[in-house]
């Protein structure tokens, strides 16, 4: 099987593209085919949007971050994503070949940030990504969620030393946090609401945000608990940090994709529940979070939550907990 690899677009790059290659519903070839033959006909009819695109093409496009640990990051092989939801999302690409009939479809990665990843799934550049995108009601305006595949809380990563054990000690403090995150917006309203005196810093991504945390830019790291156990764990001295805080929200990852699509979205959603029923996230879920993961083989031991027990028992794509 072939698996190439893509640099994220530039801003040019999405304003020619436009939306090419989001919906094929009007190309099904069905004008040389024999009026009587309805079996036929209604097997062309039957794709549309994504799944007649990567039909057409012959490759679908998944698009993964290179440093959301234990998600969907760049390890040992800088061309092959690795993590819990990269597991995922190798189970859709699945169903997608069987959907289709297809088991060479050929599988292109693309590489998304959280600022590009919208743009990317909306234009066509990404057929979807399955990462660390919380589903919420604003981005439900401009592309669909699958049911979810996580739940976190978000909360602080500091030094041990730091003095900051909640946020509301985050005032005369410099914090940094991911640039186009819910966390991003919600720690700029918290501080305005509260009028702190609290610098702001936005990282392009995780790493780069844990790295300001770590030469001492910032004070604090703001972000989903389970990914700053991630960067706690990749830190040169891990034991030099700790997760603190009341989290301030709950919040659902879902698989990203198009708007309007209905047949590709139950695709993917039927893969996650199956992996859900069949208990098989439970390996998944165990390797990624309860044993040693690259690069440096740490162990996140980061139990299972009641909440996402709750989820996986009963799948939504809900963009508010319900548990």
């Amino acid at each position: 099987m072939a698996y190439t690899f893509s640099k994220p677009l530039t801003l040019a790059a999405f304003m020619t593209l436009g939306l090419v290659g989001c919906n094929n519903s009007n190309q099904t070839a069905t004008d040389d085919m024999p009026v009587d033959d309805a079996t036929t006909t209604e097997a062309a009819a039957s794709l549309e949007g994504t799944l007649q695109k990567i039909k057409d093409s012959g490759t679908i496009v998944v698009g993964h971050r290179d440093s959301s640990i234990p998600f969907s990051y760049i390890a040992d092989d800088p061309n092959q994503p690795i993590g819990y939801a990269h597991d995922l999302e190798m189970k859709v690409v699945d169903a997608v070949k069987q959907k289709l009939n297809m088991p060479d479809l050929n599988v292109r990665y693309n590489l998304i940030t959280s600022q590009t990843r919208i743009p990317l799934v909306q234009n066509g550049t990404v057929d979807f990504e399955c990462g660390s995108t919380t589903n919420n009601e604003e981005r439900q305006q401009q592309v669909a969620f699958s049911n979810g595949f996580f739940e976190i809380g978000t909360r602080l990563l500091t030094g041990t030393d730091s003095g900051i054990n909640d946020f509301e000690d985050l005032a005369d403090k410099t914090l940094v946090t991911t640039a186009g995150t819910t966390s991003e917006r919600y720690i700029r309203q918290y501080i305005d609401q509260n009028q702190m005196d609290t610098d702001v810093i936005s990282a392009k991504d995780h790493g780069e945000a844990f790295l300001m945390l770590e030469n001492g830019r910032a004070d604090a790291f703001m972000m989903d608990d389970v990914l700053l156990a991630g960067e706690k764990a990749k830190a040169k001295n891990p034991d030099e940090w700790v997760i603190v805080g009341e989290p301030q929200s709950f919040e659902i990852y879902g698989c990203m994709m198009r708007k309007d699509d209905p047949e590709f979205k139950a695709v993917v959603d039927e893969a996650l529940v199956d992996v859900f029923s069949s208990g098989e996230i439970n390996s998944i879920y165990d390797k990624w979070f309860l044993n040693p993961i690259p690069p440096k083989n740490v162990n996140l031991n980061f139990e299972m939550s009641d909440n996402l027990k709750a989820l996986i028992a009963n799948p939504h794509d809900s963009a508010q907990p319900q548990n």
